[in-house]
């Protein structure tokens, strides 16, 4: 639907429930037709006016403090920009067609700010829920106004727990949206590798928090037509786990110009692993391609083994070069290193385990479902291939670990 074809002033009006605006001055600035109709106030008897000029404090009972605690929410929402929902709170409202008889109400408040275009509060909702009918059939019109209340109390703390929750679910969703584009920021562009292609993709955990920990790269490297390709897994997720990947991956780059070989990288980034808080147990693997030589040497610091698939169709897993992750070793000692040779036309793969892992199954099934899905593709363009191995390999409704992806065409 077209954002301008929907009325949001008949949306308001008819929302369930009684709902009013608040300028920061605490003037009403719009109230629903339930608020209207629930407390026994005209449209025009609101709109304008301070709210506790509307609604004040029982001068006849000075125990009454449901308009004190309210006017405390409503400053705490303003201060702090968050949504506060109010306990039960016991108000006397005056009867305006008897001024000076005032009848027990119960009210359940949630106050929540409204963001104006300089990031300042503009407008406070303030929704409340009537309960007084509950209270007055739980507890009786003559019983005990305390007790009436702790009757309600299940009820109210069952709805402030809604409430807690849903506030979390949106932290937990802005620190996902900070993490994302933190990953985004830090990961390398897809790019032309010399004269060959290369497919990258990466996809976030489903979940708020679960993101974040995967990292892959390509580089070029000194010397003849090599690049260095690699990807790496960070333990833990969100915005830790996200400055945790940043660093290692600069510094396996950085390490993979200068050392003699894909194992010498890895050595180096294991002795920076050592020093940064939150790369324990971190996994990465790095390939270093020789395309006038048609090699490619390798070394696995912990990290599922890359995948190459011979332009015949063969498959090979390159495992012969695996060691521990990076920080496992009180005393680091060099890594292994394997050489494996191709012709024209082979694909090699890398990735990480949010693609080939799952709850209740080897990792053998998911890495023999890895092959097949190259093996039939493998004719395709690199940016195809991808997009189908992702296609068939992660679930529909998303993985739960994050996933990188890179497909080198040799």
């Amino acid at each position: 639907m077209n954002e301008t074809a929907i009325d949001y002033e008949a949306v308001f009006q008819g929302l369930p429930g009684m709902v009013a605006l608040l300028t920061p001055e605490l003037v009403y600035a719009d109230a629903n037709k339930d608020f209207q109709r629930l407390s026994g106030r005209m449209r025009e008897e609101l709109i304008g006016r301070y709210l506790f000029d509307v609604f004040p404090d029982n001068p006849n009972d000075t125990t009454a403090t449901g308009m004190r605690n309210l006017h405390k929410s409503l400053l705490r929402v303003l201060a702090g920009g968050e949504r506060d929902a109010m306990a039960l709170q016991r108000y006397d409202v005056e009867d305006p067609l008897h001024p000076g008889e005032w009848e027990e109400r119960y009210w359940s408040p949630v106050n929540a700010p409204v963001f104006g275009p300089d990031g300042n509060v503009a407008l406070l909702v303030h929704r409340v829920e009537e309960v007084t009918e509950l209270i007055r059939l739980r507890g009786g019109t003559g019983g005990d106004s305390r007790a009436r209340v702790l009757e309600a109390e299940l009820y109210t703390r069952a709805r402030e727990l809604q409430d807690l929750n849903e506030r979390l679910r949106q932290s937990h969703a802005r620190e996902r949206e900070v993490a994302l584009a933190l990953q985004e920021a830090m990961l390398p562009a897809r790019r032309q590798v010399g004269n060959h292609r290369a497919a990258v993709r990466y996809r976030p955990a489903v979940g708020a928090l679960n993101v974040c920990g995967d990292w892959y790269d390509l580089v070029d490297l000194v010397g003849g037509n090599r690049i260095g390709v690699a990807v790496g897994d960070v333990v833990g997720h969100g915005l830790e786990a996200a400055g945790v990947m940043g660093q290692l991956r600069s510094a396996l780059s950085a390490a993979s110009r200068v050392a003699d070989g894909p194992a010498q990288a890895l050595d180096v980034l294991g002795r920076y692993a050592h020093v940064v808080d939150g790369a324990e147990s971190a996994t990465a693997v790095t390939t270093f391609i020789d395309f006038d030589a048609h090699t490619i040497t390798y070394s696995s610091a912990g990290h599922p083994p890359p995948c190459l698939v011979h332009a015949d169709g063969r498959v090979e897993f390159l495992d012969l070069a695996t060691d521990p992750p990076l920080d496992a070793r009180p005393d680091p000692r060099p890594r292994p290193e394997a050489l494996v040779s191709y012709t024209s036309g082979a694909t090699l793969a890398l990735y990480t385990d949010g693609l080939v892992e799952r709850r209740r199954e080897d990792i053998d099934t998911g890495l023999s479902r890895l092959a097949d899905s190259l093996v039939r593709h493998r004719t395709a363009d690199p940016e195809s291939l991808a997009d189908a191995v992702l296609l068939e390999l992660l679930p529909p409704g998303g993985a739960t670990d994050d996933t990188a992806l890179i497909i080198v065409r040799l």
